[in-house]
């Protein structure tokens, strides 16, 4: 079986806040070096960005999957076939819906897929023509009810994917505090058997998610809404292909439909407190607050007196009808960056020069990130690594032997990789 670590949700140098280092190339020899063979293009709502796409990219035969065209890649362009590491594109993008719907204002981030550039030409046309500024963001912001969303992208080509993006995010998700709903089904109404994957997001994992019964037949994707090139996979999925013809853009869509367990395989995740609105809490103010300790308080800064933010965990609280998990679903691993890892065993700053000469050094003498996170031998990694507390740390990630400080309100939060203390699963309180 070929294994295809699979990354669904990045940004472009188009969009805000996100590295002018974002280009196709970067991003495709970046994802060589993490060990990801297929990543979305991310932001082909962005006038430029999809000029880029046409000119840089080429199709892998009828695939609906892209790379980048040889006389842009020499690496690729002695091979006849596709190398173990040579990075595939999906065509995926992000939009920011706002609306007024059943008397509250909605806002909610959606991933976009599409199974060709046509496809993903008239999707842009068709927001256009409703008005949509797509000129002005890789993840532009429209008035466009989630629930068109739907209906534009399936009179295009039904093979089109609408996945609501990181769905307990405070403000801009499905399920978010802010201004979500309480259900897929009050959002989308009748179209709603048209959504058959939610992404978990950075502050959340699938066994949180897999609280919800309602959710029992949703797929769930986790990815690293990368804004950078060292955030690329930090969280991913990793399919299973029979062979390289399977590789396409719609046995991917077929295996998330059908939450095929035999082809994907699991999922790649974030500790969810490392995410930044795991807790509750109020960033000016420095609180962070279990959901137990929220609602002693009643939602109200014990500081400032203003509101808090109510995070996922209090969320996915809130909505939860079952604490026992159900064993059917598609399993899921931890990581922690290779950076963080170097970072903590030399005891300095993740973007450090010492850093990253250690993570290039590793890399040459051992391969990608992915390989040497989850699958390198310890003893070989100990060999190749200038400290033995880097082998010592990725021993502990795989062994979940690490103390999570929960993030909140914005807040990343932290992973303590050399604490030894058995992870099980996001912490249920924190003392201010």
């Amino acid at each position: 079986m070929i294994e295809q670590i699979t990354d669904l949700h990045i940004h472009s140098k188009y969009a805000r806040a996100c590295s002018k280092e974002l280009e196709l190339p970067a991003i495709a020899k970046a994802c060589e070096q993490k060990g990801i063979q297929i990543v979305s293009t991310g932001d082909f709502t962005h006038p430029l960005w999809f000029k880029n796409i046409e000119n840089e990219l080429e199709e892998v035969g009828k695939s609906g999957l892209f790379r980048l065209r040889r006389d842009l890649s020499p690496a690729l362009s002695s091979a006849e076939e596709r190398g173990a590491n040579k990075t595939w594109f999906i065509l995926g993008t992000e939009i920011s819906v706002v609306y007024k719907h059943k008397d509250a204002t909605r806002r909610l981030h959606l991933l976009i897929y599409a199974p060709s550039l046509a496809a993903a030409r008239q999707f842009n046309q068709a927001l256009e023509g409703r008005g949509a500024n797509i000129h002005s963001d890789g993840r532009p912001i429209m008035g466009i009810p989630a629930k068109e969303i739907v209906t534009i992208c399936k009179a295009i080509d039904p093979a089109m994917m609408v996945i609501p993006a990181h769905a307990w995010t405070p403000w801009f998700a499905v399920f978010g505090s802010k201004s979500g709903y309480n259900s897929l089904e009050e959002c989308f109404e009748d179209l709603t058997p048209k959504i058959f994957a939610i992404e978990t997001g950075l502050s959340s994992d699938p066994t949180m998610n897999r609280r919800l019964s309602a959710l029992d037949n949703i797929t769930l994707i986790s990815n690293s809404d990368a804004h950078s090139l060292p955030n690329l996979g930090r969280e991913a999925n990793v399919f299973g292909f029979e062979s390289e013809k399977e590789i396409t853009y719609a046995e991917i869509r077929r295996i998330l439909k059908e939450g095929d367990r035999k082809k994907f395989l699991y999922t790649i995740e974030f500790y969810p407190e490392e995410g930044m609105y795991h807790f509750d809490g109020h960033r000016d103010c420095g609180v962070s607050l279990s959901p137990e300790q929220t609602k002693r308080v009643k939602g109200i800064c014990p500081k400032c007196k203003k509101k808090l933010t109510i995070g996922v965990l209090y969320r996915v609280d809130e909505l939860a009808d079952r604490a026992e998990i159900p064993k059917k679903f598609i399993p899921h691993k931890y990581i922690v960056p290779l950076r963080e890892i170097i970072a903590a065993s030399f005891d300095v700053g993740v973007g450090s020069k010492k850093v990253a000469a250690e993570y290039a050094r590793l890399l040459s003498a051992l391969g990608s990130e992915f390989y040497i996170l989850l699958q390198a031998d310890s003893v070989k990694i100990e060999a190749a690594a200038s400290s033995k507390n880097i082998a010592l740390g990725i021993q502990n990630v795989r062994e979940n032997k690490v103390i999570p400080t929960p993030g909140y309100d914005g807040v990343y939060g932290r992973v303590d990789v050399f604490a030894g203390a058995k992870y099980e699963g996001p912490k249920q309180s924190v003392f201010l």
